[in-house]
């Protein structure tokens, strides 16, 4: 490896190192409570580094947001090749399920924490293009579902609403603990089981 390729890999490296730990900080402290300073001394380096990668702290949250739909949004790709539209959304479902539990400060981030939309009040967008292009995949889908036959009397972007907020409740009562906190006889594989009682709901024509 030349010197010029080291040192892409070492800012590469410097550059994941802050965001890692500003995910971890917005998250356990509130992101208002958290400063360049913080993320600074969390990585042990001095504050002077963290501004050369990144403007300001609501640029760190602009790329952790964009990262976070970046990676689900690939998940979610994988998937174009599954034919039947029933069974891609039932495993476009598992696929979300499984990101926000393998990523929880990520998806607290993304879903959860309202300052990503402060974020965009700031730059004048009026829309959520991340959310959106999240939410058009499921809306697309849904739609196939409705012309194969399923879902009859229903409308389309009230449902596909629907199926959003009830995967997207799973996903935050388990971040946030809540299912072991009901007494639930097996907290650990409700998630996969509420999930698929869910499905059946659904999968009627």
């Amino acid at each position: 490896m030349g010197t010029s390729e080291r040192k892409a890999k070492e800012k590469e490296e410097i550059k994941t190192l802050i965001l890692n730990a500003a995910k971890k900080l917005f998250v356990k402290k509130g992101i208002d409570q958290v400063t360049i300073r913080k993320i600074a001394e969390e990585i042990e380096y001095s504050v002077g580094t963290v501004y050369v990668y990144f403007r300001d702290k609501n640029d760190i949250l602009h790329e952790l947001h964009t990262q976070g739909f970046g990676h689900l949004g690939g998940a979610m790709r994988i998937l174009n090749n599954v034919s039947d539209p029933m069974e891609r959304l039932k495993a476009l479902g598992r696929v979300y399920l499984q990101f926000a539990m393998d990523n929880p400060d990520m998806y607290d981030l993304m879903f959860n924490m309202k300052a990503p939309m402060d974020f965009l009040e700031s730059m004048h967008k009026e829309e959520w293009n991340e959310g959106k292009a999240t939410f058009d995949v499921l809306l697309k889908n849904v739609a196939q579902c409705i012309q194969k036959g399923h879902f009859e009397g229903h409308q389309l972007e009230p449902l596909s609403f629907v199926i959003w907020s009830t995967v997207h409740g799973m996903c935050s009562l388990h971040i946030s603990q809540r299912v072991k906190g009901v007494n639930l006889e097996n907290p650990d594989s409700m998630m996969g089981k509420a999930y698929e009682e869910f499905v059946t709901l659904i999968d009627k024509k």
